[in-house]
């Protein structure tokens, strides 16, 4: 961050990389933060529908979800998907990961 600036796409994909580390080392509460960062972050510097701020969009999508915020969780999964299936396409193995994800979380929760 010192060297490229806090909003610069690699310090961005570190800050969502570091959130998926503590994810995955249980420390979910310390994760969203970080999520929350670099989703507000990439919007700004790269737009909404940037694939970044995609991932990142779908990151505290699972995220959420995991902590059991499933009401926060689904309207994200959705805008990811949607927005991927727009610049992207229905057959972008992006689109197709977000699709999973929103199926999947579906499915868990009875629908």
């Amino acid at each position: 961050e010192r060297t490229l600036g806090k909003e610069h796409p690699d310090s961005l994909r570190f800050v969502n990389n570091l959130g998926f580390l503590l994810k995955s080392m249980g420390k979910r509460e310390e994760a969203e933060p970080l999520y929350r960062r670099a989703l507000e972050a990439s919007r700004r510097k790269l737009g909404r529908e940037h694939p970044d701020t995609l991932a990142a969009l779908s990151n505290l999508a699972l995220l959420l979800d995991d902590m059991g915020k499933g009401s926060e969780a689904e309207p994200l999964y959705r805008r990811a998907l949607e927005a991927s299936e727009r610049t992207l396409g229905k057959d972008s193995p992006s689109t197709a990961l977000f699709r999973d994800n929103l199926i999947i979380f579906l499915q868990e929760a009875g629908r």
